[in-house]
């Protein structure tokens, strides 16, 4: 019995030990066989590993960087940023800082060119200025030539009579504040000392625009098909023009084309070839009517009006700037941007200059009548100082936060904060040298008559910018 029990358990190891193995077989199934797996065969996977990786890697370092601008006209096209100085001396001015930066990425680490370039790109866009290019300065002289005895466009002769109408801007946002008053007001007050400087001789008229409703979207057809001539084309009365000035509040839409539309209506009956016509249109942004305000502007400059046609954008930005600049380019017209109360005056005073011009040819009616040539070229003189102010507040704001950002803040190498120094001066200086060139051409216009000039300036500008 005891050996039966033996046998009995041998049989039993046998079997346990007969499906361990059959086990193992079937397990070492699941592993891939090796052996037919050549020593290319794993080189060659781990070649293409190494260039997935590479590809990765380049495509996280690749950066594609903006070159700065190689002509005065590129960079008048920029954008503005904040062109306010901003300090880095106490608290308040260090707290604007951190927010005008905060959203430049961190290069305390080693940046490689591509990624400083780009850095520097973005610092400048903040402190971007509002440079002119030779077209606005051209656009400028054109206006300043007005009158003057060798001029042959007809356009900017003098005629018997002069008239002058001011379009402006009732939309809502005129009620923004600007310096302690709302820019409506502020505008009120240089049209005003604007209107009681021209001669008492000349036609003045005040067309508004978007003065009626609200900026509500269930306002926009009311607002957007408003605009009036509070006062009629005559000559000026204080009291009279008072009183339309001071019912004129700031209300709704924008609607730019049906004031220049109005507008050619208001001085069909003074056709070019007796009447001297000056348009200004003042605005704080773009048209807001779904409409096309660069067609109306052409068809009024094409007009027998003959009129020249001046764009004032009052505390504007970028793309309301874009789109009066265009206005301005379509009747051969200036465009400023004015961003406060005096500098609108300021603008507006060289159209009461223009205005007395006039006045002393018609007394002396004399087409031959010397002037000053000097103060002919006032505006070049005053174009480079402007130019020049800019490039240096520029410059050193971008040098101020570069300082701060590397030794307050610590998000750059000393390294990296030298680079970008470098960069900053060496754009600043090419700036600076431009300008040079351009006041040195002027200086060289200087004695030649004010067509032959700007045409020689046109020329120029147009050779340029490849136009």
């Amino acid at each position: 019995m005891r050996f039966r029990n033996m046998i009995l358990w041998i049989f039993i190891l046998l079997a346990l030990t007969a499906c361990s193995d059959q086990a193992a077989d079937e397990k070492k199934l699941d592993v891939p066989d090796q052996s037919n797996v050549s020593d290319n065969t794993i080189e060659e996977d781990d070649e293409q590993m190494k260039e997935t990786i590479s590809d990765v890697e380049d495509e996280e370092e690749e950066i594609v960087v903006a070159p700065l601008p190689q002509t005065l006209a590129e960079l008048a096209a920029l954008p503005p940023g904040k062109i306010e100085y901003v300090g880095i001396l106490n608290p308040d001015e260090q707290k604007e800082m951190d927010e005008l930066t905060k959203d430049l990425p961190d290069i305390s680490g080693e940046p490689t060119q591509q990624q400083l370039d780009a850095y520097y790109n973005e610092l400048l866009s903040i402190f971007q200025q509002d440079f002119r290019g030779p077209e606005e300065l051209i656009s400028q002289l054109k206006f300043q030539s007005i009158g003057e005895p060798d001029v042959e466009d007809p356009r900017k002769q003098f005629k018997e009579n002069l008239n002058v109408l001011v379009l402006l801007d009732a939309s809502g946002s005129m009620g923004a504040y600007l310096d302690g008053q709302t820019q409506m007001d502020a505008a009120k007050t240089a049209i005003t000392n604007f209107m009681e400087e021209l001669p008492k001789d000349a036609n003045v008229g005040l067309r508004i625009y978007g003065h009626k409703g609200t900026g509500s979207s269930e306002d926009k057809d009311l607002s957007c098909s408003s605009s009036e001539l509070v006062y009629p084309l005559a000559s000026y009365d204080k009291s009279a023009f008072q009183t339309s000035l001071d019912k004129t509040q700031p209300a709704g839409w924008t609607p730019i084309q049906l004031a220049l539309n109005e507008a050619q209506k208001d001085l069909e009956k003074f056709n070019g070839e007796e009447n001297t016509n000056i348009v200004y249109l003042v605005s704080d942004g773009i048209s807001t009517c779904d409409d096309d305000p660069v067609d109306a502007a052409k068809s009024l400059y094409n007009s027998n009006i003959t009129p020249i046609v001046n764009v004032i954008g009052f505390n504007i930005d970028n793309e309301g700037q874009k789109q009066l600049k265009e206005v301005a380019k379509a009747t051969e017209g200036t465009y400023q941007d004015v961003q406060n109360a005096e500098s609108l005056q300021k603008e507006l005073d060289q159209a009461a200059e223009i205005a007395k011009k006039w006045e002393d040819w018609k007394r002396h009616k004399n087409t031959s009548l010397e002037h000053d040539r000097l103060k002919n070229w006032q505006a070049i003189w005053g174009f480079d100082a402007q130019e020049y102010r800019k490039r240096v507040d520029e410059g050193q704001q971008v040098g101020f936060a570069l300082q701060y950002l590397y030794q307050t803040r610590k998000l750059m190498s000393e390294e990296s904060h030298d680079y970008l120094r470098k960069k900053n001066g060496e754009y600043h200086t090419w700036i600076e040298d431009e300008y040079t060139k351009l006041k040195g051409s002027l200086y060289e216009l200087n004695d030649k008559n004010i067509d032959e000039a700007i045409q020689i300036l046109e020329e120029k500008y147009m050779e340029n910018t490849g136009e």
